[in-house]
């Protein structure tokens, strides 16, 4: 009889415990850093997105010291929730913002990308910044734009 109740025991515990590992991964908080690192590494959590309106956009002209928004909107294609662990400009004149909480499948968010053209020499201008998530087949993406700084 000791024996059984310590296995429903066990077994109540094990339970409660994934129940809670699910509710990191489903949008209900944003996650930690270290969540956001063990789910590059599970492949099985791994889900597909969709860049809905390009990976790469062309700005046009900028006026010397302006600042821009540039939003990518991804949608999360897959059946898994969709983890952005970072995003990562190519120089100081960018910084990019990030949803912090899960992608739940099916659900678009944005990633926008601000530059500042204060500083920047006359001429066209190319960007980059690196988006690493738990997707398929590739867990790093690539969001280019381009402006021309003119005074």
């Amino acid at each position: 009889m000791k024996r059984l109740v310590l296995i429903i025991s066990a077994a109540a515990a094990l339970v409660a415990c994934n129940s809670n590992d699910n509710n990191k991964t489903t949008g209900n908080a944003p996650l930690t850093d270290s969540l956001k690192q063990e789910a590059l590494k599970d492949s099985s959590n791994f889900t597909t997105i969709n860049w809905v309106d390009s990976t790469f956009k062309d700005l046009g002209d900028v006026k010397l010291g302006q600042v821009v928004e540039i939003p990518f909107v991804v949608k999360n294609t897959g059946d898994k929730p969709l983890i952005i662990s970072s995003v990562q400009p190519g120089c100081g004149c960018t910084v990019a913002e990030k949803p912090e909480k899960p992608v739940l499948p099916g659900k678009e968010e944005k990633i926008v990308a601000k530059f500042n053209s204060e500083g920047q020499s006359e001429g066209s201008h190319t960007k980059t910044v690196v988006v690493t998530a738990n997707t398929k087949p590739f867990t790093q993406h690539t969001l280019t734009f381009k402006v021309n700084v003119t005074k």
